[in-house]
């Protein structure tokens, strides 16, 4: 999001100095009301690690410990709430970067529905469909709140969400009902969950049916290597557009020093390399996958899982400088988060535990699309059930 003023680096040398002329329109409805912008929070170069690590600006730490990375991409909005700078911090969930870092600083976040919050005037083609724009926060109560100030389809929009009745503040206050749980535990790649994310989301699942709902233990129903040959082009295409249009808006070509190794690779990857056509296909493989998820939706309301498959790494764990590190460890930090991301379902982490290291982990619910209210309701369900600390330890009370 672009605030009038300043610059919108997103963590990348390439915009060191893009500084802005005008306010997205999220940025304008933050402020119509009322709400204050103290400035730009960190982020990984282009939001493509998920820690916030960039070469351009250094690591955001931790407020529970600072060794420890504070997730990404929205990881600087993350240790800023977390640590009592602001109540409420913007974010952008385009495979789990808002859920990601409120999971790892203990946060509460919720990626709403695809087309809820307008992306104006942002023109990438995946910027709605699969990036959403929200907040994270230390309450269910304000995450509503601003949901309700922000949802607002934009004129023009091409994607919106379904229309709701009354507010999302009325809907979270209200009783969820006895709903039917999905409980999942595993990997769609089979790859192993840490045995300490899926104690978590068991004693999770353990207060649904205290609480009178009931659970079934289901398994995923799409393919998870279907579902990267499909998300794989699709953001790899932004990449490269969005780098040859701020270079063509630079009159340059680009330089070794632009982009860090990665993001660099990426680009060099996909550039030339992916049709229209392989463009083309990757979307309606995306549409299959998520057919395939929603069948799981046959027999109840709401999926629960962990928000993480891994704990909290520590800074350095994933260093977008070495190509292999990055590329083997990157895609455990998103392999629960991402899928709704493609789906477009709205999905929340709510603050759960602590892991043996004494970092945050997080429980994550998802629905059906235009479903945020029914998350916000059990959401608070569990606030009031089981409170979770509203700042980091040594950060307040």
């Amino acid at each position: 999001m672009n605030v009038a003023g300043l610059p919108t680096t997103r963590g990348s040398a390439l915009w060191r100095d893009d500084v802005q002329v005008a306010d997205s329109e999220l940025v304008a409805r933050y402020k119509r009301a009322g709400m204050v912008v103290l400035g730009m929070s960190n982020s990984p170069e282009l939001g493509k690690n998920a820690s916030t690590e960039p070469l351009l600006h250094g690591p955001t730490r931790n407020p529970w410990n600072p060794t420890y990375s504070p997730g990404g991409s929205s990881g600087g909005s993350a240790a800023a709430v977390a640590a009592g700078i602001v109540p409420v911090a913007h974010g952008n969930d385009g495979g789990g970067s808002i859920r990601i870092p409120a999971s790892m600083c203990g946060l509460f976040g919720l990626k709403p529905s695809r087309g809820r919050i307008s992306a104006a005037p942002s023109t990438s083609v995946l910027s709605s469909p699969m990036s959403i724009n929200h907040v994270l926060t230390r309450s269910v109560r304000d995450s509503a709140l601003l949901l309700d100030e922000t949802s607002a389809v934009t004129p023009g929009d091409l994607i919106g969400a379904p229309g709701v009745a009354g507010t999302f503040t009325e809907q979270m206050q209200r009783d969820p009902g006895r709903l039917r749980i999905g409980l999942v535990t595993t990997r769609a790649d089979g790859e192993a969950v840490d045995p300490e994310c899926v104690q978590a989301v068991r004693e999770a699942a353990a207060l649904c049916e205290e609480l009178g709902h009931v659970v079934t233990e289901l398994d995923w129903t799409y393919d998870a290597a279907e579902h990267m040959s499909g998300f794989g082009p699709g953001m790899g295409v932004g990449l490269v557009s969005q780098v040859d249009q701020r270079l063509a808006e630079l009159g340059r070509e680009l330089r070794d020093d632009d982009l860090e190794p990665f993001t660099r690779f990426m680009y060099e990857h996909y550039k030339g390399s992916i049709s229209a056509v392989d463009f083309y296909r990757a979307l309606n493989t995306l549409q299959k996958v998520s057919w395939d998820v929603g069948r799981m939706y046959a027999g109840v309301d709401l999926l629960l899982l962990p928000t993480m498959a891994v704990k909290v790494p520590e800074l350095g764990y994933l260093d977008t400088s070495n190509l292999e590190v990055i590329w083997t460890r990157t895609g455990a930090f998103s392999s629960l988060t991402g899928i709704f991301n493609t789906t477009g379902q709205p999905a929340v982490s709510i603050p759960w535990t602590t892991d043996s290291h004494g970092l945050p982990l997080g429980i994550q619910f998802a629905g059906v699309i235009g479903d945020e209210g029914l998350l916000l309701s059990l959401s608070r369900c569990f606030e009031e059930a089981r409170p979770w600390p509203l700042l980091a330890p040594g950060y307040g009370s």
